[in-house]
């Protein structure tokens, strides 16, 4: 060490070696929005499946129990994903003209939002989500019912019948796409593949798949689901007050 003052006055003004004087990098903090972000990633790549409390705090780059100071367990993570879902979705303004519209558009931004994260919808089954953003979701659907006439018992049944079937329908699509994804997908059928085994079927068994195989096997998967959808609402739409839309 210097020991002129003149030395050591001169050491303190000197340029300091940044390279190692700097202090290292600190981690960003572990925080709700940062779980629920690295969630969607395993989910995006990984499909569903992988989605595990390690799985995500290895996106984070951090240990397991790093997680537990803000989650309480994989179900909350659940939560969080279908919470974040919902904050996607654009509500209307409630209108007894276009109810039916309405309806089928939340539906629809639903199912698209599902479908970008392979079983992600699997999340929503089986669980009553108390976050905000899914409350937010379901007070607009309910609202929407609700302005068209329906009974609240059977809006409240039916916007549960219509989840259950939007959920059920993406959850679906994720498993096809994850089967034709594996090497041993070859029963995964085309259309096409469909139509000349029920053909091939014998007459006296099944005369009307042989007889029908065109309309059994008919539409894409999205027509399908509008055409389910309208069934239930149709069905709704039977319970709704007669003066509802005239108001």
């Amino acid at each position: 060490m210097a020991t002129d003052p003149r030395q050591r006055r001169a050491a303190r003004h000197a340029q300091p070696d940044t390279a190692s004087a700097q202090p290292p990098a600190r981690k960003a903090p572990i925080t709700v929005e940062r779980i629920t972000d690295a969630a969607l990633q395993v989910v995006a790549a990984q499909g569903y499946d992988a989605l595990t409390i390690r799985s995500v705090s290895n996106v984070l780059g951090t240990g397991p129990s790093s997680l537990y100071a803000h989650i309480v367990n994989k179900a909350d993570i659940d939560d969080l994903l279908i919470g974040w879902v919902c904050a996607q979705i654009v509500l209307p303004t409630p209108d007894p003209a276009r109810w039916r519209e309405q309806i089928r558009d939340v539906y629809a931004q639903m199912r698209d939002q599902y479908l970008k994260y392979p079983g992600i919808s699997r999340a929503a089954l089986a669980m009553v989500s108390t976050n905000l953003e899914t409350l937010r979701v379901s007070e607009g659907i309910f609202s929407i019912l609700l302005a068209a006439g329906i009974e609240p018992e059977t809006a409240a049944w039916g916007m549960d019948a219509l989840s259950l079937y939007v959920a059920g329908y993406a959850l679906e699509a994720s498993l096809v796409q994850q089967r034709q994804e594996s090497p041993d997908a070859t029963w995964v059928l085309s259309r096409e593949e469909l139509v000349r085994r029920f053909s091939a079927l014998p007459e006296a068994t099944f005369p009307n798949t042989r007889k029908h195989v065109t309309e059994l096997t008919s539409g894409t998967g999205h027509q399908r689901f509008d055409f389910a959808l309208e069934l239930l609402i149709d069905s709704l739409e039977r319970q709704a007050l007669p003066h509802a839309a005239t108001k």
